[in-house]
Formats: C-alpha cells, sequence, structure tokens
C-alpha cells in the first residue's frame, strides 16, 4: 500500500524546507504576500519573526505565546507550537504542512459555538402551572 505524502501545493516537506522566501511569496495569495512585504512597519509581527527563529533553534518543542492572529505561517515555523489567543485563552496551534500560508488566527476561533437547551419551566403556557417537584 502506499503512503500518501503530505503536499502544500505540490511541494513537499523536505522542498518547502528549501524553498526560499521569494519563491513562497509567490506561491501564496496576495494579501498574504503584502502582510509579510510590510513587516518592517508591523513591529508585533517582526518580533513574532524573530522569537520563532530563536525558539526553533534553542527549543523547537516550547510554545510560543503570541495576540498576533493576523500572521502569516511561514515554511520555517513548521513543527513549532504556537499559543495564540482568542480573547480570554492561549489555543494551542501546532503547524503542519497543511495550515502553511494561512493565518494563525484561522485556527485559534474567538467565538464558540451556541448550543441551546430546551425551554425552562414557565417559559411556555403549557408549563405554567407545573409544579416544581
Amino acid at each position: 500500500m502506499v503512503m500518501k505524502k503530505n503536499v502544500w501545493k505540490g511541494i513537499t516537506e523536505e522542498e518547502i524546507e528549501k524553498l526560499s522566501f521569494e519563491d513562497f511569496l509567490s506561491r501564496i495569495g496576495s494579501r498574504e504576500r503584502r502582510t509579510l512585504n510590510r513587516v518592517k512597519i508591523n513591529p508585533p509581527l517582526k518580533k513574532l519573526i524573530e522569537t520563532a527563529k530563536k525558539v526553533k533553534a534553542e527549543n523547537p518543542k516550547k510554545v510560543i505565546k503570541t495576540h498576533v492572529r493576523e500572521a502569516v505561517i511561514l515554511p520555517e515555523w513548521m513543527g513549532l507550537t504556537f499559543g495564540v489567543y482568542n480573547g480570554k485563552e492561549f489555543k494551542k496551534v501546532e503547524i503542519e504542512i497543511n495550515k502553511i500560508g494561512k493565518r494563525l488566527g484561522d485556527f485559534s476561533h474567538s467565538v464558540g459555538r451556541v448550543i441551546h437547551s430546551g425551554p425552562g419551566v414557565g417559559a411556555t403556557r403549557g408549563s405554567k402551572f407545573v409544579p416544581l417537584k
């Protein structure tokens, strides 16, 4: 049985590690490309990129906590774990090949799903005079 390799836009994991920054920019969308071209005027994003490089060199298993939800996931971040703030807590985001080129905030949802239960006692006309016992 042939094992399916993980690929991103036709590129395997081994090729992604060798991919230059310019080649990566040419393969992502214009909004992400513009964000990465403007890193020098976005200090929080610049600091996150520097921190990720430092952590990958020292201790790749360490969780990098950040509030920068709009950061574009770079190929050199493969294998790192980020704690992305969603307004209440830091959600863990492990970087894999299928997440490259997307935003960190895409994987740390800030709004939960609302699940309602049935109506309570007295909420309907039929249950208005039902004893609570």
